[in-house]
């Protein structure tokens, strides 16, 4: 069986506590680097991934492992700061300052298995990561849009 979706982690050594949170890149998305980053770490909030009080990587540890400019991480780490997520503490870093996890964060685990259920058929049916995420995005649009109107 073929794997549809690229590994999450890779390799390399992490300087920083990666059970905290693990940015990964995509450079073909056509997302701007800090707002990838932004992205995931509002992802892991509302995955309830980390919580209030939890230290974000250091921008240099962000740097050593992506290889990026200092001032991307900096400038994604004000925006979380301007939207009252994150607070940084001069000397000692950035920590997590509020949460976007739902009430319903008590159901993600099966809803978890559902969906990895759904994504072996998926997978089964010989869909690749690309058509998977092109049905996801058509159907969550199309549900939300049912919503509204």
């Amino acid at each position: 069986m073929r794997s549809t979706v690229a590994p999450l982690a890779d390799t390399r050594l992490r300087s920083y506590d990666p059970h905290v949170i693990e940015f990964h890149l995509d450079p073909r998305s056509g997302v701007a680097t800090y707002l990838q980053i932004v992205q995931q770490v509002k992802e892991a909030l509302r995955l309830g991934t980390i919580d209030v009080g939890d230290q974000l990587p250091t921008v240099r540890e962000v740097v050593a492992d992506l290889a990026i400019n200092p001032n991307t991480v900096a400038k994604a780490y004000r925006d979380l700061e301007r939207e009252g997520l994150v607070v940084a503490r001069q000397g000692r870093g950035t920590f997590v300052a509020s949460t976007l996890a739902p009430a319903s964060l008590r159901h993600h685990d099966e809803l978890r298995a559902q969906l990895e259920r759904w994504l072996a058929a998926a997978d089964a049916a010989g869909l690749d990561e690309e058509s998977i995420r092109a049905l996801i995005s058509a159907t969550l649009r199309s549900k939300l849009a049912r919503r509204v109107a």
